[in-house]
């Protein structure tokens, strides 16, 4: 629920107690003639400004007042914090849930609450540069509740990079405001999906690194997550042939729906390389790189010449503690001239990451591009939907409803 700036809530008094005022507690002799006490005082008090005359009223107004409710009680945050470095794969003694007390706005500030969070495959890697103790990295929406910086006002949804907590305080300098275009038709959480970090992902990755033209073949791995699924349909909408690898016979039947030429469940077929063949005899063009491993060995020596290869993950070794295979063979990617570059999503900034935007809303509100939540609610959860996301538990992108 939204609320109101507003001054603090304060009671005005009009004296000190004396005998006879109610809560006073003197007491009077017991003599032949006792004056009359002076009749109670009347209540008065101010919440944002407007007078009150009936303590009945004064939880109402505190309750529509931000600044009210800072006055009569602080604001708690809880948060996730990396307690143990990862070794393998993840579990519940890697993460350890903390409460800490916010201090009171400064000037400038705001007070933001979040709506949904995000786990993304990435934060397994990205969690190598925290401390022990440090907080959990990642994105959110989030309402402001409370400001005092009038670029940012109370009610206005936002997406911060402001870890994995319930309340975090800002000076609005990395906050980005929810479209004020935004349908009312969209979910807010589809901005830390297909209209967020995942989409532009696929967009730049399959547009920019790769270079993709009509007419072309694309392989794209991990192909029923938030990011394949969204360049499998980029790519159709491109008028290319889509070929897609996902990890259970529900992704492939998704990826089917979604218009994908050619789906197969890779965890089930004979052969991966006879597959890929099938699905393509003549190679592939573009291959957009969510897994790596072994994998991509076998996809990249399928290429076309001249193909493209955007390395965007490596899903499958982020929890391996074995070496890691070696690479392609250097002869095929010299002698068939491949193109492979890496690429992470902030390099896009300014105008092209708002037409990137504007393209992927647009889109989707014209139902050209479809997209699928695996929400989680509950934020004590996070670390367990961090979790099933890396093992493969979701379809489409996986948000977790504070």
């Amino acid at each position: 629920m939204s609320r109101t700036r507003c001054t603090r809530a304060r009671t005005v008094s009009s004296g000190r107690l004396t005998p006879g005022d109610p809560g006073s507690h003197a007491s009077w002799s017991n003599s032949a003639q006792v004056e009359a006490p002076p009749p109670p005082r009347p209540f008065r008090t101010q919440v944002c400004g407007a007078q009150l005359r009936n303590p009945r009223h004064l939880l109402q107004a505190v309750q529509r007042c931000s600044c009210g409710l800072r006055s009569f009680r602080m604001v708690h945050a809880k948060s996730w914090i990396l307690k143990k470095h990862f070794v393998g794969s993840p579990t519940d003694s890697n993460f350890e849930l903390k409460t800490v007390e916010l201090p009171p706005l400064k000037n400038g500030e705001v007070l933001l609450e979040a709506l949904f969070l995000t786990v993304d495959p990435y934060m397994r890697v990205a969690a190598k540069r925290l401390k022990e103790g440090d907080m959990m990295m990642g994105q959110q929406v989030a309402r402001i509740v409370e400001s005092k910086n009038s670029a940012f006002p109370t009610g206005t949804i936002v997406i911060a990079s402001s870890g994995w907590t319930t309340h975090s305080i800002s000076n609005g300098k990395e906050l980005q405001k929810l479209p004020a275009e935004w349908p009312d038709k969209l979910p807010l959480s589809l901005a830390l999906g297909t209209v967020g970090m995942p989409g532009l992902t696929a967009y730049f990755g399959l547009l920019d690194i790769c270079g993709l033209k009509g007419g072309e073949t694309v392989i794209v791995n991990a192909a029923a997550g938030a990011v394949g699924s969204v360049v499998g349909q980029i790519a159709k909408l491109k008028g290319c042939k889509v070929v897609g690898a996902a990890g259970s016979d529900e992704k492939v039947a998704y990826l089917k729906k979604l218009g994908f030429d050619v789906a197969f469940n890779y965890k089930t077929v004979d052969s991966l390389e006879e597959t890929l063949k099938k699905a393509s005899p003549d190679g592939y063009d573009c291959y957009f790189d969510n897994v790596g491993g072994e994998f991509s060995n076998i996809v990249i020596a399928q290429m076309k010449k001249f193909g493209r290869i955007a390395i965007c993950g490596a899903i499958s070794t982020y929890n391996s503690t074995r070496p890691l295979p070696p690479g392609p063979p250097p002869e095929l990617v010299i002698y068939q001239e491949l193109r492979m570059e890496g690429f992470i999503v902030t390099r896009w900034q300014g105008e092209a990451r708002q037409k990137a935007l504007n393209d992927l809303q647009t889109w989707v509100s014209e139902g050209k591009i479809q997209y699928h939540e695996y929400i989680i609610e509950g934020f004590e959860n996070m670390p367990a939907a961090f979790m099933g996301m890396l093992k493969g538990d979701n379809l489409g992108k996986t948000i977790v409803k504070a």
